[in-house]
């Protein structure tokens, strides 16, 4: 008998590895996000240059790509909306009327079991680029708390399944809770960005959303890079605040605070491979240095390995191809 152990056994061909495989990805796994402009010209696609196969889109052309998804196996999306009009107090992020609101009616309309969930902040409605109200070169914790979570009813009111605020001011998960419960949303679900970092790896999403600051930056509400005992303590806040899933953004270079929330508290964990990610990986493999496809599903799965049950991804529309 052998002294050592013989690990190469069960990796002699693909049935054994996938037989005994621990992490496996699923189509309920994945959220497609899609960025929704408001436009007259029905036609309007355009390319985000930063990440080569995502685009600005109309309304019409929305609901044709997400038709498309949907056909694939998609079965949750996020929204992102880009106004015509933007000012100091975020109007267009409440107005009944605006973009995201219309496209969640559409969306519910034609597909009700698909899970909407709008991303609930301001940064791309305000005219400084700023998740909150801003006075003197600050940006104003608690007043901003109203408009948030006034966007965030009239999300709901609009048809949405689930609201995602993202932009890490401190009470805006209770704030939101007590909103939507007193308008008899009780049973509409949170999913907090709960921790999330003031992180380089989110450059293509500003060109992305229009939602680049006019002036300083957002570390004075995200997160340090360099923290992960505040990790806990605001996955803790929000988790008592009301939030129904916890996310961590970005996802790949912070597998290290997946593993720890999902360790650290019972709701369920989404992680946010976000747009640097993926450019990342695009750029190299338009460059002919890296296998795309293999890269990708080799990246979501150390995502959920980490711990992720949800993992939200730009790449989600092709991987849905191959899963």
């Amino acid at each position: 008998m052998s002294d050592f152990h013989r690990g190469r056994r069960l990796r002699r061909s693909k049935t054994l590895r996938d037989m005994v495989r621990e992490t496996e990805l699923r189509p309920q796994d994945l959220m497609m996000l899609y960025f929704v402009a408001e436009t007259d010209d029905e036609n309007f696609e355009k390319p985000i240059t930063s990440m080569p196969g995502q685009h600005q889109l109309s309304l019409a052309r929305l609901e044709q790509r997400v038709g498309r998804a949907v056909d694939n196996g998609l079965r949750s999306l996020m929204l992102f909306g880009i106004p015509a009009h933007k000012d100091e107090q975020a109007t267009s992020a409440y107005d009944p009327e605006g973009i995201v609101q219309r496209a969640i009616r559409m969306i519910k309309q034609n597909w009700p079991e698909l899970l909407v969930c709008p991303d609930v902040c301001l940064c791309e409605y305000t005219s400084h680029g700023h998740c909150g109200i801003v006075h003197n070169g600050d940006v104003l914790n608690d007043p901003t708390l109203e408009l948030l979570a006034r966007t965030a009813l009239s999300y709901a009111e609009a048809g949405a399944d689930m609201v995602a605020p993202s932009d890490m001011m401190d009470g805006r998960v209770l704030a939101i809770r007590e909103t939507l419960d007193n308008a008899g949303y009780e049973n509409l679900p949170i999913m907090s960005y709960a921790v999330k970092y003031a992180s380089a790896f989110y450059g293509p999403f500003r060109e992305a959303a229009e939602s680049a600051p006019q002036f300083g930056d957002r570390k004075t509400y995200q997160m340090d890079p360099a923290n992960h005992r505040e990790a806990l303590r605001e996955a803790a806040a929000d988790v008592y605040e009301g939030a129904d899933i916890l996310m961590v953004k970005p996802a790949l270079p912070y597998l290290d605070i997946i593993r720890q929330v999902r360790d650290s508290f019972d709701a369920p964990v989404a992680a946010y491979q976000v747009s640097g990610e993926y450019s990342m990986i695009k750029a190299a493999a338009q460059n002919g240095w890296i296998d795309e496809q293999a890269v990708v599903m080799e990246s979501l799965t150390a995502i959920k390995r980490a711990g992720a049950d949800l993992i939200l991804s730009y790449y989600t529309e092709e991987v849905l191809k191959t899963l």
